[in-house]
């Protein structure tokens, strides 16, 4: 007698997402509350943190590219990426797993700090999550078309109607904001896409017998 592998039932299915958002908003709000905890000590210390963004081309500051990516110039730095951050990184990490976002950051962390150190003007000095945000949306928008989930196509393209207008930033059009970050971490994200893409899983008849 066959019997065929049997699939989860829509409550277990809907269980399993409801817990996968209840994650991914944890974690997002966990991360945006660090990043203003580090403002606020960067506040009373009289902005020492800001040390650690990168200065351009200096080996030394290889180092701070993680930690640059925390740290911002002022509260209304913190505060205009804080909303988007909080958006993109919660669709990235339902869709992702926490496993899978994890890779996707530190992936667009590394291309966004990189580019900054490898382009950016002798002697300047860059920090903030908006390479981490760019990065976010360039891997929400691909992921889609990667994955062939007709899901997270929609989702992407609901992504690009709202935040669609960020992509000027990647342009050099502002010398007080780094569009190297900007652009490194949108390329950061794509590649992120297919670094991390999901396996597709062969399906066919195959069934138990008994």
């Amino acid at each position: 007698m066959a019997a065929a592998s049997a699939r989860p039932s829509g409550s277990a299915s809907g269980g399993r997402l409801a817990g996968r958002a209840a994650t991914a908003a944890v974690l997002m709000i966990g991360w945006i509350a660090l990043l203003w905890v580090l403002e606020i000590v960067d506040f009373a210390t009289g902005h020492a943190l800001d040390s650690y963004g990168v200065t351009a081309r200096e080996p030394s500051e290889l180092a701070d590219i993680l930690p640059a990516a925390f740290l911002h110039y002022g509260f209304g730095h913190v505060a205009a990426n804080s909303v988007p951050l909080l958006v993109l990184g919660f669709l990235a990490a339902l869709g992702a797993g926490t496993g899978r976002f994890a890779g996707v950051v530190l992936t667009v962390i590394a291309a966004s700090g990189l580019g900054v150190w490898l382009t950016s003007p002798p002697g300047s000095v860059t920090l903030g999550a908006s390479g981490v945000v760019f990065g976010l949306f360039g891997y929400v928008l691909a992921r889609g078309f990667v994955d062939r989930s007709v899901r997270d196509v929609l989702i992407g393209l609901l992504v690009a109607g709202l935040y669609g207008s960020i992509l000027w930033g990647v342009l050099p059009v502002d010398g007080g904001i780094s569009w190297q970050a900007h652009l490194f971490g949108l390329l950061g994200g794509v590649a992120a896409a297919f670094l991390f893409r999901r396996r597709r899983v062969a399906t066919g008849a195959a069934a138990l017998t008994a």
